[in-house]
């Protein structure tokens, strides 16, 4: 076994992993099982040891602190009914244009984005409130559902990221820049979301028409709804300002947005023990979850690492002479397809300790790679089978919205995710313009 060509190791260790996760076993139970299996059968009973050294490796960073207060500062924010006041904030300002409720969600969901840090929050809290309203005022199905889903990805870009938080501790990066990388790239995507829809709105109105004359409101009644956006826009722009800024660290920020979070939820009357029941328990299960699939893809990876495997891909470099920037467009494609299958925690675990190293070694930012893979996992959220926005859609929508709807209203969305992506590659500089000026 110890004479198997590299090839062969990954072929093995990578094809175990699938076959379990096709059993049903969790990511991080096939992660461990697969490198368990490989350590026994390569370093006999003494290979196992590296389940304890990965084990500490992981849990020894204390960005990992701000994990759960990150999650815990979103769920509150959600349970507080801030989604129902932006919402009609929207309606309100952007109602009576063509298309409009649909820039308003996307400006919406970046707003959610940047206050919860994850993608779900977002498009099943707008699959309850928006999508109905918007139904009932006539915006075509599929642009609705395909709205909602690519704002709700948004949160994988826009700051504070849970994604980027755990790609900074695998890849060793900061947080803060990556945050500030992030930044760009997500309002840039926004904004070609928003032109998207206005453009097909203004080519054919009925996919969706302006608010009727009797729901138009007075420059007063506009700026009175403002109020809603004020507290948690000021808790936004503390928390990143504390992290961009360097005044506190990642950890330190994320206790800021928790207790400002809860004071949110107390203004607007909504604390109570059963938001915090709700909002303790869901954040011990996805942090539980989060550290059970770091531990097992740490010891995983050294496995793989140690085992030589990692050379493949730099053997392949250099025998079939590719240029730096197919290297990168194969690794963005290899992103694609996983996200067809596997979530992007998987994705990322399994893929960021491998292409990493390599990646500087093409010479490559490593930053701006970051914002390559954040903004490939959007992609994945959105493409079948295995696109989560389309189960959280499917979850909330209504039996008249079918799954193959859902499917075919996600296209044109990663079709722009792509561009975005190609205007990345292109132009580093959207990615790299604000960590250069701030660090």
């Amino acid at each position: 076994m110890a004479e198997l060509e590299p090839l062969t190791i990954t072929a093995i260790m990578f094809l175990s992993m699938l076959v379990l996760m096709a059993m049903g076993a969790p990511l991080a139970l096939a992660l461990m099982i697969s490198g368990m299996g490989s350590a026994y059968l390569m370093f006999g009973p003494g290979g196992l040891d590296l389940l304890l050294a990965s084990a500490y490796s992981a849990m020894d960073n204390f960005l990992l602190v701000s994990l759960p207060l990150f999650i815990f500062m979103g769920l509150v924010l959600e349970r507080s009914g801030i989604t129902d006041a932006l919402f009609d904030m929207i309606h309100k300002w952007m109602g009576s244009i063509p298309g409009g409720l649909g820039v308003g969600t996307v400006l919406i969901c970046a707003l959610i984005a940047a206050m919860a840090g994850v993608s779900g929050a977002a498009t099943v809290s707008l699959g309850i409130i928006a999508l109905p309203a918007m139904l009932k005022r006539g915006y075509h199905k599929r642009l609705v559902t395909g709205t909602i889903m690519a704002g709700g990805a948004l949160g994988f870009l826009i700051p504070p990221s849970v994604l980027m938080i755990v790609y900074a501790f695998l890849a060793r990066e900061s947080v803060g820049k990556l945050f500030a990388a992030g930044l760009m790239p997500g309002l840039m995507l926004a904004g070609i979301y928003m032109a998207y829809i206005l453009i097909r709105c203004r080519l054919n109105p009925e996919l969706g028409p302006a608010a009727p004359a009797q729901e138009r409101f007075t420059v007063r009644e506009k700026l009175q709804s403002l109020r809603h956006v004020i507290a948690p826009g000021l808790l936004v722009v503390t928390v990143l300002g504390c992290i961009i800024g360097g005044v506190t660290s990642p950890s330190e920020a994320s206790a800021v947005g928790a207790g400002g979070a809860l004071l949110i939820a107390a203004m607007r009357g909504k604390l109570s023990w059963k938001l915090l029941r709700y909002v303790m328990l869901n954040t011990t299960k996805i942090t539980g979850m989060l550290i059970w699939i770091a531990i097992a893809a740490v010891f995983f990876s050294r496995i793989y690492m140690g085992l030589g495997a990692g050379m493949i891909i730099s053997d392949m470099i250099h025998d079939f002479a590719l240029s730096p920037y197919t290297v990168i467009l194969f690794m963005l494609l290899s992103f694609f397809l996983l996200g067809m299958f596997l979530d992007d925690f998987a994705i990322l675990f399994i893929t960021v300790p491998l292409y990493v190293p390599i990646v500087r070694e093409l010479g490559f930012d490593t930053t701006w790679f970051a914002v390559l893979f954040i903004l490939s996992m959007q992609s994945a959220y959105l493409t079948p089978p295995f696109g989560y926005n389309l189960f959280y859609m499917r979850s909330v929508a209504p039996k008249s919205i079918s799954i193959i709807d859902i499917y075919r209203s996600a296209l044109p969305y990663v079709g722009l995710q792509i561009l975005g992506l190609a205007l990345i590659v292109a132009f580093p500089g959207i990615a790299l313009w604000l960590p250069s000026v701030l660090f």
